[in-house]
């Protein structure tokens, strides 16, 4: 496959920091998995340094950024958590680049954020339901997985849970 002119590099490095992730693998965002490798591999053939050894000088350095920007969006976009967090910033129109360290952090915030709340009081109930469910008081937890929800009503995790404790208080009840 050919690769690149200087002019296309030049170019291609001038538009780097417009284009998000889906553009610059051009793919739609809602491209599944096998179709973002597909892309990030058609693009690597196409943009990678190796590919391009007659380039030298500014536009080879120019042409490695590329590459990397490349490779960045693969590591993204290939990623559930990564691509969540990454479509959630370009839907907040936060940018079009998100860096893996960035997206690694956000993502483990978001699930301690799911799995043990987003407000003080939530938390503070979630963990109260998980020491009563540790001492099987299925009431207590009850009664706190409902305290914990009024705090974070959207709570899916919360609620889940809550679920699971009224099916064991009927399996308990039906079991007498």
């Amino acid at each position: 496959m050919a690769g690149v002119t200087p002019a296309e590099v030049r170019a291609l490095a001038g538009l780097i920091d417009e284009l998000d992730y889906y553009q610059l693998l051009e793919i739609p965002k809602d491209a599944p998995t096998s179709a973002v490798k597909r892309a990030y591999h058609a693009a690597s053939r196409r943009l990678h340094p190796d590919a391009n050894r007659r380039l030298a000088g500014e536009e080879r350095e120019l042409l490695e950024g590329v590459a990397r920007r490349v490779c960045e969006a693969y590591q993204v976009l290939r990623d559930g958590r990564r691509r969540r967090a990454y479509d959630a910033q370009l839907g907040a129109g936060r940018g079009a680049r998100l860096q893996l360290a960035e997206a690694e952090a956000r993502a483990e915030r978001e699930a301690l954020e799911h799995h043990l709340g987003k407000t003080p009081h939530g938390r503070r109930f979630f963990n109260l339901a998980r020491a009563d469910l540790d001492r099987g008081d299925l009431s207590a937890a009850q009664r706190n997985l409902r305290t914990a929800l009024t705090f974070e009503p959207g709570n899916h995790y919360f609620k889940r849970k809550l679920d699971e404790v009224l099916e064991a208080q009927r399996s308990a009840a039906q079991g007498r």
